[in-house]
Parts: structure tokens; C-alpha cells; sequence
């Protein structure tokens, strides 16, 4: 099992491949529940959802700080109570460890209560 928040997210100028199906499967497994894999495989995703918009746009700035620190930038989509986030590497046109591993790092920003 990877513990994926405590590793960092490597450079990706493309030039590999995307993750194979079992592995992009087993890595998903070791996510928080929520998160799913687009129908054809190249991207996982996961909504969150809030009480209200100031807990939104905190949500959205901690994982753009995220994305700031890892070199690796989500799509994100908001509004008044739910935020969409998705990861893709698009220098390989699929999945690559550093979307699972920023995942993991969004996944740690809600307590487990929540």
C-alpha cells in the first residue's frame, strides 16, 4: 500500500505512458471514498460538499495551495456549496501517481467526521 500524502509529486514533461488499468484500479483503492474514474480511465474525480460558500472557497484555496506546492493543478469547478475536482496528467494523456497523490493530500483537507 502507498501512502501517497507523504510523497511529493514528480516533474511530468510526458513521454511515459499513463498508468496501466490494474494499477490506476489499486491506487484508486487506497483513496478516500468519493473519488471515481472517468469512463475512459484517463481521470479521477471527486465532489465535495459544503455547508455554504465560505467553506467552498476555503476548500478551493487550500487545494489550489496544494497544487501550488506539488507543480500539479487540478480542474476545479465551484459553487455556493459543492466543489468539483479532477485530476488528469495531460502530458500523458491519462493518470500518472502524482494525480493519486494530490488526491490523497485534497482527501486529508475534511476531517473523517465530515
Amino acid at each position: 500500500m502507498t501512502n501517497f500524502r507523504n510523497k511529493r509529486c514528480k516533474p511530468c514533461e510526458g513521454g511515459v505512458p499513463p498508468l496501466d488499468d490494474a494499477t490506476a484500479r489499486e491506487y484508486l483503492a487506497q483513496l478516500d471514498s468519493g473519488w471515481t474514474r472517468s469512463a475512459d480511465g484517463t481521470r479521477i474525480q471527486r465532489t465535495f460538499k459544503f455547508r455554504n460558500y465560505y467553506q467552498t472557497t476555503a476548500f478551493v484555496n487550500a487545494v489550489v495551495w496544494i497544487a501550488h506546492q506539488e507543480d500539479h493543478h487540478p480542474d476545479i469547478a465551484f459553487t455556493y456549496n459543492k466543489a468539483d475536482i479532477s485530476y488528469s496528467t495531460h502530458a500523458v494523456g491519462g493518470l500518472t501517481e502524482n494525480d493519486f497523490i494530490c488526491a490523497a493530500k485534497v482527501d486529508a483537507l475534511i476531517p473523517k467526521d465530515e
